[in-house]
């Protein structure tokens, strides 16, 4: 198998993960753990397995001897604000203020953002191909994520409109800052970087949450829940993000954010909370062939 369909199997395994993440932390929060706590509870699980994975796994003597050149940092630095801490705590508290269906309109945005971004930034080619894709997916989307659910009760729309399209514009920036370091350095190089930043930025937000925790009144599949979110959700999807980032475009790994609502229905069907009708099969085939379209090689 090439590595460009392993790239394009990790971004799907990526998008799957995420699809379930959604409900499993609306157990958790905020009846056992307030948003920021948890937040800080992610990126600090994640920032300990990364050192731990570079420091005591068998990783190539070339990758252990690689350095980031000094350079470098204030991208790595810029990485980790938009790609863990702004990203972060911009889509969580925007989530307390407006609808879960208004956040997850938006948050589809990520890939037009990607495709401006990378544009602008890193010089790549807006192809009338990739551009149909995403609007597809875009379609496609929206017409499963508004079709037959209510608006929901918000309790300040515009600030949280507002702050979920500031995590989606700062995923898509971080997805093209990052892009740069994946053609210079190995992912664990940087990576471990990227987190211990971000876990120090986002300290002094989620220290209080994290504190008041109730720790010995938490159910045992509460336990499994949050370590779930911090190893599949967090670690191995940023991992497997980057590691996806050495063979595809940030345009195409932006584009995977469309299959999350699709997999987040599928599970909820598969439990018996939704049912499977007409529109949610064409929203999906719009979406699939939105995907097909943007993660085609050129001929």
């Amino acid at each position: 198998m090439s590595k460009r369909n392993l790239a394009l199997i990790g971004a799907t395994i990526v998008s799957i993960i995420y699809g379930l993440t959604f409900t499993i932390a609306k157990d958790v929060m905020p009846k056992y753990v307030q948003a920021d706590g948890f937040i800080l509870m992610r990126v600090g699980g994640s920032t300990i397995l990364f050192w731990l994975v570079w420091l005591f796994t068998r990783l190539p003597e070339t990758v252990r001897k690689e350095r980031i050149e000094r350079a470098d940092f204030p991208r790595i630095i810029w990485a980790a604000f938009f790609g863990v801490a702004l990203n972060m705590l911009s889509f969580f508290k925007g989530l307390t203020l407006t609808s879960p269906i208004s956040a997850s309109v938006i948050m589809v945005s990520t890939p037009m953002i990607v495709l401006v971004l990378s544009a602008i930034i890193i010089k790549e080619r807006m192809r009338k191909r990739m551009v149909f894709g995403i609007v597809l997916g875009l379609i496609g989307t929206a017409f499963l994520i508004l079709y037959g659910k209510s608006v929901g009760r918000a309790t300040n729309a515009s600030l949280g409109n507002f702050l979920v399209f500031v995590n989606a514009s700062s995923y898509g920036l971080y997805l093209v800052l990052v892009k740069k370091l994946m053609d210079k350095y190995n992912a664990f190089t940087f990576v471990k970087w990227v987190y211990l930043i971000g876990f120090l930025m986002v300290l002094p937000f989620g220290w209080d949450d994290f504190y008041a925790v109730k720790w010995a009144l938490l159910p045992m599949d509460i336990y499994w829940k949050i370590g779930f979110v911090v190893v599949f959700s967090t670690f191995l999807t940023y991992l497997l993000n980057l590691l996806s980032m050495k063979e595809l475009k940030p345009t195409t790994i932006a584009v995977f954010v469309y299959l999350q609502p699709v997999f987040a229905t599928v599970f909820a069907i598969s439990l018996g909370k939704d049912e499977l009708t007409l529109v949610k099969i064409i929203s999906a085939i719009f979406i699939f062939t939105g995907v097909y379209l943007v993660t085609q090689k050129k001929a």
